[in-house]
Formats: structure tokens, C-alpha cells, sequence
């Protein structure tokens, strides 16, 4: 195997764009500005990608999610291989082991993806994860790259990759957005580097509803339950090491991941965290937030960049799709706290105080009425992150299709069973 790794980035926010030289086959790329924030500098905003018309192939009340896990991932082909990395790594050759699934039939026409992975990067290892779809009309796509990553910063920079749109799709983040819906796909792994190593990965197809407001649910089994989640603000966190995602203001994600990592007793040791200052409330955040940074994006709310962190302190886990807070409910009555993406504007999720086109919090139980009970890094400090937010409002938020189509972070020990599901975990 004879592989070249084309890469393009973004300069530092404020900078001007410019193009990436690349290779001796003259290819060009050029760095694009991509899904900037709005409102509060929170977190994440879910920018959407419009090639020609994105058909919505699911005019109905709940989304189409399936949920494909590979545990099998043994590379076979092999080959060498340089690359520039365009963010101050220089340019190295890698030895390369290459995995390729078999193409999984998705059961329905979809017109996201998103995959996942747990894998280990000793220094000197990186991974590359790459998808490939089968139209309706049974055309190929081609590779689209869904992210370079590696769990330190020795040996490349971590990156989602921005303008590999075509006719077929796009990349946003670390989604892929279909333009010809999607009936089949072929997950790629390439490992860079001796003693790299993925344990598993998954891959989320999912056809998201489109209607504007969600039917509330009826309260289910964990009513009045609650799961003893550690409370961390990202708040407190507020001009702490800006070249990740302009500091902790911005840090809602690295929060909610270090607070599950935290109620799994997991995460960096002492000698990880020597290099964050004195006095600093919870430096487990902000190492988060430097193993979760994303360079193209320029933010830490990567989705399957923060599952992968996780993953690293010996947890498992996907990015996937709920279709209700009864399915969430099944997760916490199993013990298991769930990491949640939602928008929206302070009225429309009363208690919380604020605006925003992304944001991550977690869900550690329900009142006796079925109203959610969320740890929201968003809080000013740990003492008032813990939230209760009504039920109708935090499900509208969080499942309708113009916020994030109900995007859940599912991470847990290996050694806990998940609850039975509807084939989306």
C-alpha cells in the first residue's frame, strides 16, 4: 500500500486564510473558515452544510438511527507514507496498517454519519478514520476523512478536515452530510506508526426528523431517580489557556466528559496534569480540553473527539442518536449518566439563563414528574451546575431536527451492560 496523507487546516482565528502547499503530485488545498460560534461563546454551534438540496427523506414524528459497532479491527494491508502537518508538526514518513469494513447495509436512506472510536497512540502513532457511501441509486462515494487523531500532541495535531465537499456530501465536524442519501456504507481505519491500536469503533446512520417541536414523552422507569454525578463548571474555567477554544468559557464538553469520567473513578493521573497552573479548580477540565482540541475546528466540541478521550481512560463509547428522553431514561435507570447536545434560546429551556447554538450537559436522572435533572457546565460554579429543566422543554431542545436531532455521548466501563435498545446503541 502506497498511501499519501493530504491534510488542510485553519489558521488561528482572526488570521487570514491562506492555502496549504501540499506533496509532490501538486495538490492544493485550502483552509476554510468553519462553524463559528453565535450567541454565548459556549461551546459548540452545529453548523450546517447545504450542497445543492439535502433531501429530508423522513417527514415524520420520530428520526431513523442505527447504530454499527466493529470490534474486529485487525489492519492488514500495509505501507509507508509521509505527511505535513499543517499545524507545526513538520513532516514525517509513518509505517501504515490499513482496516477496511465490509459494506453495512443501514436499513433506511440516511443523511448523517458520525463515527466513533476507542483506540490507543502511544507517541509516534496517530489514526486516520474514513467513510464511504453507496447512494440510492447504488453509486460509490468517495472517501471522505472523518478525522486525523491521535491522543497527544507528540506527533500530529488532532483534526477534523473542512472542504471535502462533492456532489455526494460533506464533512461538518465530524459528520457526514449526505447530499444523495446514503443506503450502505464501508468504514476505513488506517493506523500510522508502530503500536497504534483500536479496540473498537462505531459508525451512527441516522435520517433526522424534521418537524419543528417534539411531543413530550410520558415519564418512565427512572422517575425520581438520580445518579451521583461530580459537578464541574466550565465557568470557572474562563481565560484559562485560550489556544484551546478561546479557554474555559467555551469549555462545555471537556467539563461534561471529565465530570462522567469522574463518576466512573477514571481519568489522568497527577503526573498528566503537572503542567496546569496552581490553583487551578479541577485541572482534569482543562487537560480535556487540550486532548479534545480539534485544529481545523478550532473548538473542543468535537463529538467523536470527546468519546475518544474517554476512551483513552479505559472507558468504551459512541456517539449516537436518541429518539426520546424515554430511551435517555433507559440509559440512567441502568446507572449510566448520559452526555446531551441541544441549542437554544434562554425562553425555550426555562432556568437556564442563556443562549446558544451548542452546548453539552449531562443527564443524571429525573424528578418524581419526569422533569430532567442536568449537570450544566454552563452554571457559573460547581455548587450550582446541578439543574432541574422541565421535561416538554429540555426533550424540544435537544430532539428537534434544528438543534442536534437528539446527539447523545454514551460512555461507560466496559464491564457495564448496556439496557436492551432499538438498534441505536
Amino acid at each position: 500500500m502506497n498511501v499519501t496523507a493530504y491534510t488542510t487546516g485553519l489558521p488561528s482565528r482572526g488570521s487570514p486564510v491562506r492555502p496549504w502547499e501540499l506533496d509532490s503530485h501538486g495538490v492544493t488545498l485550502r483552509a476554510h473558515p468553519c462553524h463559528r460560534y453565535v450567541n454565548l461563546p459556549m461551546c459548540r454551534g452545529r453548523g450546517k452544510t447545504t450542497i445543492g438540496s439535502v433531501v429530508t427523506v423522513l417527514p415524520a414524528d420520530l428520526s431513523r438511527v442505527v447504530l454499527h459497532r466493529f470490534t474486529a479491527v485487525r489492519p492488514g494491508e500495509r505501507g509507508v507514507t509521509g505527511y505535513l502537518d499543517p499545524f507545526g508538526n513538520g513532516s514525517g514518513t509513518f509505517s501504515c496498517a490499513r482496516w477496511e469494513s465490509e459494506e453495512r447495509e443501514i436499513g433506511f436512506a440516511a443523511t448523517e454519519l458520525v463515527p466513533s472510536w476507542a483506540a490507543v497512540t502511544p507517541p509516534g502513532t496517530w489514526i486516520e478514520v474514513a467513510l464511504c457511501g453507496r447512494t440510492e441509486s447504488g453509486t460509490l462515494t468517495k472517501w471522505y476523512i472523518m478525522g486525523r487523531w491521535a491522543s497527544g500532541e507528540e506527533t500530529i495535531h488532532r483534526t477534523s478536515l473542512p472542504g471535502q465537499g462533492d456532489d455526494d456530501g460533506d464533512v461538518a465536524v465530524d459528520t457526514f452530510v449526505a447530499a444523495r442519501p446514503i443506503v450502505a456504507y464501508r468504514l476505513r481505519l488506517t493506523l500510522y506508526g508502530e503500536g497504534a491500536r483500536v479496540m473498537s469503533a462505531s459508525v451512527m446512520a441516522s435520517a433526522v426528523a424534521s418537524q419543528p417541536g417534539v411531543t413530550r414523552s410520558a415519564p418512565g422507569a427512572a422517575a425520581g431517580m438520580e445518579l451521583a454525578v461530580p459537578r464541574r463548571s466550565q465557568k470557572t474555567h474562563a481565560g484559562h489557556y485560550p489556544q484551546w477554544d478561546g479557554g474555559g468559557a467555551s469549555w462545555c464538553s471537556p467539563a461534561a466528559v471529565t465530570m462522567v469520567l469522574e463518576f466512573w473513578d477514571r481519568g489522568p493521573d497527577p503526573a498528566e496534569l503537572s503542567w496546569v497552573a496552581p490553583g487551578d479548580p479541577c485541572p482534569a477540565v482543562d487537560h480535556a480540553a487540550r486532548r479534545m482540541y480539534d485544529h481545523s475546528y478550532q473548538g473542543t466540541g468535537n463529538w467523536p473527539f470527546g468519546v475518544a478521550y474517554a476512551c483513552v481512560y479505559g472507558l468504551t463509547g459512541v456517539v449516537t442518536r436518541l429518539r426520546s428522553l424515554a430511551e435517555l431514561e433507559r440509559l440512567v435507570q441502568a446507572g449510566i449518566p448520559v452526555i446531551t447536545s441541544q441549542s437554544f434560546r434562554d425562553h425555550e429551556l426555562p432556568g437556564s439563563g442563556y443562549s446558544t447554538s451548542g452546548h453539552i450537559m449531562v443527564v443524571i436522572g429525573f424528578t418524581g414528574d419526569g422533569d430532567v435533572i442536568a449537570n450544566d457546565p454552563a452554571a457559573p460554579d460547581d455548587e450550582s451546575v446541578r439543574r432541574v429543566y422541565p421535561r416538554a422543554a429540555f426533550e424540544n431542545v435537544w430532539l428537534r431536527g434544528s438543534s442536534s436531532g437528539g446527539i447523545v455521548y454514551v460512555v461507560h466501563p466496559p464491564e457495564i451492560s448496556l439496557p436492551p435498545s432499538d438498534g441505536n446503541w
